[in-house]
């Protein structure tokens, strides 16, 4: 069993930034791909940004080169680094773990005002 805990969401200004943080307890998260999805209001998920086992990152086209995901395995971690946001980045943010099966976090709200 895997439990998420996010942190670090908040109202800040278009072009300023915030990093996520999302703490993991089991044992399985040093071999599963985690990342972050987001949603906001009368839309769908989208993925985020995933780094995979092995250290492999893969980003939505929207936030190319202003996030940036990093994960620490000894401290079963994955940050969110967002830098330079815009209005369009308020969502609802999760962090997730997945092999074979996929964990959620609860969430954790970022609203960027223009």
């Amino acid at each position: 069993q895997v439990q998420l805990v996010e942190s670090g969401g908040g109202l800040v200004q278009a072009g300023g930034s915030l990093r996520l943080s999302c703490a993991a307890s089991g044992r399985i998260f040093s071999v599963a791909s985690t990342g972050w999805y987001r949603q906001a209001p009368g839309k769908q998920r989208e993925l985020v940004a995933v780094v995979s086992s092995d250290g492999i990152t893969r980003y939505a086209d929207s936030v190319k080169g202003r996030f940036t995901i990093a994960r620490d395995n000894a401290k079963k971690t994955v940050d969110l680094q967002m830098d330079n946001l815009k209005p369009e980045d308020t969502a609802v943010y999760y962090c997730y773990v997945t092999r074979i099966q996929t964990y959620w976090g609860q969430g954790t709200q970022v609203t960027v005002s223009s």
